[in-house]
C-alpha cells in the first residue's frame, strides 16, 4: 500500500489530476500542500472560511489514495478519553467476575498482605493491557497498518488543553499511554487539521504543521466546481450563478455564500428548470445561499441589479 500510495502522491500534477477524478478541484497550491505533507511526514493545518472544501479535501485524499478516513469532530471539553482511548471497564468488570473463585484460590496461597498485594499487581498488569483498550480516533489512525488519512475537524473549537495534548502525535505519530508506554504508528497517517479561525491556535501546533488557507474562489475556479458536482447544468445558467454569487460576496453581509452553498443553488435551479436567472426566482431561494435574515433583506435591495448583470455577463440581451 505504502509503494502505491508514493506512485500516487508523486508528483503535484498527479494529485492535482487524481483528486480530480473524485470531484474535487484542488489548484496548485493545494496540491503543492498535500504532495510535501506526504513527503514530509508533516500535517497540514488548513484554515479559511466554512464552506470552502477543507473537510472534503481530507476526504478526496483518502478516496484517492485509498486510505479509511478516520474523522475526529472536535468541541469544547473535548478530552483524550474521547479522542485517544479509554478502558473497556465493562469487559474488565466480567472477567474480574469469571475469575473470582480463581483469585480467591491464588489470594488464599499468599500468607502475607505484601505477598498479595503483590500478586493483585500482577493481575492489573493484565486488565490494562491492549486486550482492554478500547481505541478512539487517533489511535485508530496510528494503528492502521496500511496507513490511514486523519481529519482533525475544526481544531479551532477544542480547548487549548487538548491542543497542546495533540503535539506529541503530530511531532513524532506516536502516544504516550501510562499503562502501556509509547505507542508508535504502524504507518503514519497523512493527517489534516482543519480551522474556521474561531479563536487562534498556539505556535506550537503552528509550527508542526504546513500552513494552508482555502478562500474562496475566484469565479474561473468556482465554474469548474459547479459543472464537477452539477453535472448536466447549463453552460449560461452557470455562468449566471457564478457571477451572481461573484457579486454577493462582494457586499458586507454577516456570512458570505460558500462554496457549498453555491453548489446547493446550483443543484436548486436545476430541480427548478431554471435556464434564466430571474429576479423573483432569485428572491424565492435566495435563502440557499443566504443564512441570517439581515444578509437576505441587505441583498434583496440588489436582486434586480446583480440578476441583471449576471445575465449580461452570460451572454443575454435583456
Amino acid at each position: 500500500m505504502t509503494g502505491n500510495v508514493d506512485v500516487l502522491l508523486g508528483s503535484i500534477d498527479a494529485i492535482e489530476n487524481g483528486l480530480g477524478q473524485f470531484g474535487y478541484i484542488a489548484n496548485r497550491q493545494i496540491s503543492t500542500a498535500v504532495y510535501l505533507s506526504h513527503h514530509l511526514k508533516k500535517p497540514i493545518l488548513v484554515e479559511g472560511p466554512a464552506g470552502v472544501g477543507k473537510t472534503e479535501l481530507a476526504k478526496s485524499v483518502a478516496a484517492y489514495v485509498g486510505m479509511p478516513l478516520i474523522r475526529m469532530q472536535c468541541y469544547e471539553g473535548l478530552d483524550e478519553s474521547k479522542a485517544l482511548y479509554e478502558w473497556k471497564y465493562g469487559k474488565q468488570l466480567l472477567y474480574t467476575q469469571i475469575l473470582k473463585d480463581k483469585l480467591g484460590q491464588l489470594f488464599g496461597l499468599t500468607e502475607t498482605i505484601e505477598e498479595a498485594l503483590e500478586k493483585l499487581h500482577g493481575f492489573s498488569d493484565v486488565f490494562f493491557s491492549h486486550h482492554f483498550l478500547e481505541p478512539r480516533p487517533l489511535l485508530r489512525a496510528l494503528q492502521q497498518e496500511n496507513g490511514a488519512v486523519l481529519l482533525i475537524d475544526e481544531i479551532d473549537k477544542s480547548d487549548q488543553e487538548f491542543e497542546a495534548f495533540l503535539l506529541e502525535i503530530l511531532s513524532d505519530y506516536q502516544v504516550t499511554i501510562p499503562e502501556i508506554g509509547v505507542v508508535e504508528a504502524i504507518t503514519p497517517p497523512i493527517v489534516f487539521l482543519t480551522s474556521n479561525s474561531m479563536r487562534d491556535l498556539g505556535d506550537a501546533l503552528k509550527r508542526r504543521c504546513l500552513h494552508l488557507h482555502i478562500g474562496f474562489p475566484d469565479a474561473k475556479l468556482e465554474a469548474r466546481i459547479i459543472d464537477t458536482r452539477v453535472p448536466g447544468i447549463d453552460e449560461k445558467l452557470r455562468k449566471q450563478l457564478v457571477s451572481f454569487v461573484q457579486q454577493l460576496r462582494a457586499l458586507e453581509l454577516k456570512k458570505l455564500p460558500s462554496v457549498s452553498e453555491t453548489i446547493d443553488w446550483a443543484r436548486v435551479l436545476v430541480l427548478l428548470h431554471a435556464n434564466m436567472l430571474q429576479s423573483d426566482m432569485v428572491r424565492d431561494t435566495l435563502n440557499v445561499l443566504l443564512k441570517f435574515e439581515s444578509d437576505i433583506e441587505a441583498a434583496g435591495k440588489q436582486i434586480d441589479s446583480m440578476t441583471h448583470k449576471a445575465r449580461q455577463e452570460a451572454g443575454f440581451a435583456d
